[in-house]
């Protein structure tokens, strides 16, 4: 006998639905986790600030790599390619 699933509820709390803004991503990584802090740097800052960690799989990682690709494809689908940064643009070393 097959087992139905249940469809997940996701619950979406008011402060986390207000989203964090990040221009820059730094990753490192353990043979058991993929850590990736997501911070935000401004023109002619020398600090930057680190806004959000996450913590997670090597699985998982993939797993958001692979949807990650298949979205921005849709995406680009829809409304065009998407423009990398250019050795000329300043954004082309924060980290995107």
């Amino acid at each position: 006998m097959e087992k139905q699933r249940r469809p997940l509820q996701i619950e979406l709390g008011e402060k986390e639905s207000e989203g964090i803004y990040s221009n820059l991503a730094l990753i490192t990584h353990s043979p058991a986790e993929f850590i990736i802090d997501f911070a935000r740097i401004v023109p002619g800052a020398q600090k930057a600030k680190i806004y959000s960690r996450v913590i997670t799989t090597p699985q998982h990682a993939k797993a958001l790599l692979d949807l990650l690709e298949k979205n921005i494809k849709a995406f680009e689908d829809k409304y065009g390619a998407i423009r990398k940064a250019g050795p000329d643009d300043a954004r082309d070393n924060i980290g995107f």
